[in-house]
């Protein structure tokens, strides 16, 4: 990249980092909140119908990863601990429910006088969290964020470098 382009977007280099937090952290958010709004028990049923073992407990453990860990994300508190619980909610959702489904997350199945009408989707979305989640902590939390507000007060984030821009 020549110098004169690199020096009108390294102001900006940064903010990348803003609407990739408020995304994906909406997003599990948001996850969380639709499991709880109908019932934790109902999620617990899914879990218990894929086999996964003490669903009640995995069912209340994944709608908390999902609001904690998605608000973390949103304010950019703790983004590289944070992910951890993050992929692995996404990796076994991947792996035990949308696999069989291929890449894709958007199946028509049919279009009718009500509408389009969907199947069941693929693992396409969840790879994409994975690929925010793992730019948010290669890259850091951008500007207004939490690991950004720590290290501009001389502390460390949490893997021990800034929070902000690695420009």
């Amino acid at each position: 990249m020549n110098e004169a382009r690199e020096s009108r977007l390294h102001p900006f280099a940064a903010w990348w980092a803003v609407p990739l937090r408020l995304i994906v952290g909406y997003g599990f958010i948001a996850h969380g909140l639709a499991k709880l709004s109908r019932g934790p028990s109902g999620f617990s049923n899914t879990l218990h119908a894929l086999g996964v073992p003490a669903p009640d407990v995995m069912a209340w453990a994944t709608i908390l990863v999902e609001l904690t860990g998605g608000f973390a994300v949103l304010i950019g508190a703790f983004v590289s601990v944070a992910s951890i619980p993050l992929a692995v909610v996404l990796l076994v959702a991947m792996f035990s429910v949308h696999l069989p489904y291929g890449f894709s997350s958007i199946k028509l199945v049919a279009v009718t006088a009500a509408g389009a009408q969907f199947g069941p989707p693929g693992y396409e979305v969840a790879l994409l969290y994975l690929a925010a989640l793992a730019a948010l902590v290669v890259g850091g939390s951008g500007p207004f964020s939490i690991d950004g507000l720590l290290t501009s007060r001389g502390q460390e984030g949490p893997r021990g470098h800034s929070g902000g821009s690695r420009s």
